[in-house]
């Protein structure tokens, strides 16, 4: 079995412990959406992705002189990430939120403590297993993006341009999974695809974490019930 697929194999099990976060089975299975719950999710991917082109110029830098040959591919990586966090920020104001106070507001504990982990692997660990990250990452692109933007924007009447990041990434990312695989194929070190494939798992249950520490959208009924609930009472006359 070549590594990307033993990757896939051996991180299946926290993926799927990612993917049965409640936001994301009630988006996708019951297309439970809100405005607050969307914008939250573009809040806590703006505090990780502005972090993604420093992440691979850190893992870059410091790659081991027998890694060279990764250099090229990791530049590549970096010219294509140029500028996304801003396409969130332009995604915010489309929704109406004030992109600023996002900007410069702090990330959630969850989204924090993610990053954090990403440069403690480079820094600490070790710098390939920087490519965990982008395999959880990337991956829960392709499989959630598009489909999710298209859950989400009917229902809330957004406009396409709510919608740049999630549906670029989810096209651009289909582009950059088939390029990873080939580039993890490269990876023969036992060590290093060990790395790899504890990072990636690391990865997608701290990534679980973002997703289930975002608001839940409520159910029309829930959301009824809530509102009848803090109505003031009404005398009754005998």
């Amino acid at each position: 079995m070549n590594f990307h697929n033993r990757l896939l194999t051996d991180s299946a099990n926290a993926r799927l412990g990612l993917l049965s976060a409640p936001i994301i089975q009630g988006v996708l299975l019951r297309g439970e959406v809100s405005l607050p719950s969307y914008i939250a999710f573009l809040t806590e991917a703006y505090h990780h992705v502005k972090h993604t082109v420093p992440l691979l110029r850190a893992a870059k830098a410091a790659l081991p002189a027998h890694h060279a040959w990764l250099n090229d591919a990791m530049d590549e990586y970096i010219e294509e990430e140029i500028g996304h966090d801003e396409w969130i920020l332009n995604d915010i104001r489309a929704c109406g939120a004030d992109a600023e106070a996002v900007r410069h507001g702090q990330p959630s504990h969850a989204t924090e403590v993610m990053v954090a982990y990403a440069y403690d692997t480079i820094a600490r660990r070790n710098p390939l297993g920087f490519f965990g990250m982008v395999h959880v990452l990337e991956g829960t692109s392709v499989a959630l993006a598009l489909q999710a933007a298209d859950a989400i924007q009917k229902p809330l009447g957004l406009p396409d341009s709510a919608f740049s990041y999630l549906r670029s990434h989810g096209t651009l990312d289909q582009e950059h999974t088939a390029h990873f695989a080939l580039l993890m194929d490269q990876i023969e070190d036992a060590a290093d695809q060990a790395d790899i494939v504890h990072a990636a798992r690391a990865f997608f249950r701290l990534y679980g974490d973002v997703f289930r520490g975002l608001p839940l959208p409520q159910a029309p009924a829930a959301a009824a019930a809530n509102a009848m609930a803090t109505q003031p009472a009404q005398g009754v006359l005998a």
